[in-house]
């Protein structure tokens, strides 16, 4: 069994496989991190090996704690990928966009691929038929839209993600979330669009933490899994460990 674990900008996802088969996800804030490893690694006593990807700041030593248990393996840049990554500056793109690639390789393969991550921030990974990462965009995620309106403006509040009644808001409160909720997911399907424009033999894959209320809501026909990166995680290791 492997224990794979995302180290998000805001929270952490982990999740137990056994093969290619997740036994169980759970989702925990960073300060909990010690006793809930400690907690899973008593259910799954069969782990072998605990895989980390991160982006977060979470200290090294927090996972190696756990090496009298269990094999710790830290995925990096310099890892093998089943993708030639022509990236222009490859040392600088994330272990987490590197670990969707990865993972949208090795489950689809012989297509062009767009993964988009709707997280902190959304990611846009593009990888083409012959295993080609070409690169793709970043932008604020949801939660980020809403603080920025709040927190660079005088007067506007500080909402929760809420599906907006009307593109056009009557209110303060509504005229925000169309703006947030309905810009994104036009500038979500003017992406997909562009690349349908420009590449066939096509497939989307939509994760992250926005995934599923975003998923109805796109015009363009996907593929939503809010765990991809997860299993990507553990599909990468399993590459990682033929080569």
């Amino acid at each position: 069994m492997v224990l794979t674990v995302d180290v998000g900008n805001t929270r952490i996802k982990a999740s137990v496989f056994e093969g290619n088969t997740a036994l169980e996800n759970f989702v925990f804030e960073k300060n909990e991190l010690e006793k809930k490893i400690k907690k899973i690694l008593k259910k799954f006593q069969n782990c072998s090996d605990l895989v980390v990807a991160s982006v977060g700041n979470v200290e090294k030593q927090s996972f190696l704690a756990f090496e009298n248990q269990l094999k710790v393996h830290f995925l990096t840049n310099e890892d093998s990928y089943p993708f030639i990554n022509k990236y222009a500056t490859p040392k600088t793109l994330g272990i987490d966009r590197m670990v969707l690639a990865a993972g949208a390789t090795l489950q689809f393969q012989k297509q062009n691929r767009l993964v988009i991550d709707a997280g902190t921030c959304i990611t846009y990974d593009f990888i083409d038929e012959n295993d080609n990462y070409l690169g793709g965009a970043i932008s604020p995620g949801l939660r980020l839209r809403y603080e920025a309106l709040h927190n660079y403006t005088a007067k506007l509040p500080l909402l929760t993600l809420e599906s907006p009644d009307f593109y056009i808001g009557n209110s303060t409160k509504q005229a925000i979330h169309s703006g947030v909720v309905n810009g994104f997911v036009y500038e979500i399907d003017g992406f997909i669009d562009e690349y349908r424009a420009n590449f066939s033999n096509f497939i989307i894959i939509l994760t992250g933490g926005d995934a599923e209320f975003l998923a109805k809501r796109l015009k363009n026909t996907i593929f939503a899994n809010s765990n991809f990166l997860l299993e990507s995680l553990n599909q990468t290791f399993q590459y990682k460990n033929r080569q």
